[in-house]
């Protein structure tokens, strides 16, 4: 018999989400969150999985948060299906307790200079000699921003350099809103995962970061809320990351452990399948500095554009 599905309670204000939090902690009940921007997948429905297993109650957040995206970047064409993830969130065996869907996340009422006609929209600024993130330019007067300096920089860092700063403010708040014990990321976006470990850990907050595998779909393309926008051909040749990767595991593994030989096979397989390299690092598990040869554990970590659709994947290699 099939079990009655579990609607989850919807919260869009932050002092609601933090009462109910504060109210279900008072009863001895323990909570995870699973962050995300919505549109979602398979990948997020494992995160919601782990959570289920850590904690007594589960919050799911749904928010795309402007903080993270550049001016030239794709905030306003981000996929957005709110009702097919509620579908998805109850098909949920145990169900998800929460769902925390803010509207906006900076909309402080006491400042009367944000510009409250911005729907989310974004003007890009390149060559204006500022590198400023949607939220900056929304007029908000958010000022405050978290960054872990070091594991920010490199990989996504280099041609992101507002993402991350925003990824950690952004987790920052949702952490002091929803209040949990366990937070879980996916290792998809495994420097994110690194970096929200690293700030828990460094600001003392009392939470337990959980990175999950990578998810992928049967033809092994990693899942990603942007693969929608791949045409069946970019998709088909997307396939040359997840493979590549594959190849360089097993040849480190059968010996051949010389980083810039393993890099240069992934980029040649990548580039050739039709991609554009945005990078392709191996580098050291914890620092994410990268190495020259492989004699710890490190991981393999790819970004590249198929078509308009800038796709990221890694492989772990435990030597």
């Amino acid at each position: 018999m099939e079990a009655s599905k579990k609607e989850p309670l919807i919260i869009t204000d932050k002092e609601q989400m933090r009462k109910w939090s504060r109210t279900m902690r008072s009863q001895g009940k323990s909570i995870g969150l699973v962050p995300t921007m919505g549109y979602l997948h398979q990948g997020h429905i494992s995160l919601v999985n782990e959570a289920l297993k850590l904690t007594n109650l589960t919050v799911v957040s749904i928010y795309v948060n402007p903080g993270q995206f550049a001016p030239s970047e794709d905030l306003s064409t981000y996929p957005s299906d709110f009702h097919g993830d509620i579908s998805k969130l109850m098909s949920v065996p145990g169900g998800v307790d929460v769902v925390f869907h803010p509207h906006n996340l900076y909309d402080y009422e006491n400042d009367t200079k944000r510009n409250k006609n911005d729907k989310g929209a974004c003007k890009n600024l390149e060559g204006q000699g500022e590198v400023v993130s949607c939220l900056e330019e929304s007029g908000m007067g958010h000022e405050t921003w978290v960054r872990v300096e070091k594991l920010e920089n490199g990989l996504c860092g280099k041609s992101r350099p507002v993402f991350f700063r925003g990824v950690a403010t952004v987790v920052t708040k949702l952490f002091n809103i929803v209040e949990p014990d366990v937070a879980v990321f996916g290792k998809k976006d495994y420097q994110q995962w690194r970096i929200a470990q690293r700030m828990v850990r460094d600001l003392d907050f009392s939470i337990r970061i959980i990175g999950t595998e990578i998810l992928r779909d049967n033809d092994g393309l990693a899942m990603s809320s942007r693969n929608v926008h791949l045409s069946a051909e970019e998709r088909r040749k997307a396939l040359s990351i997840s493979r590549s990767l594959l190849g360089a595991k097993s040849s480190a593994e059968n010996g051949h452990i010389n980083c810039r030989e393993l890099r240069d096979s992934v980029i040649q397989a990548v580039s050739e399948a039709g991609g554009r390299i945005d990078y392709a690092e191996i580098v050291d598990q914890e620092s994410l500095q990268a190495v020259e040869e492989i004699s710890s554990p490190v991981v393999f970590c790819i970004a590249a554009w198929f078509g308009k659709v800038r796709l990221i994947d890694n492989i772990e290699i435990n030597l």
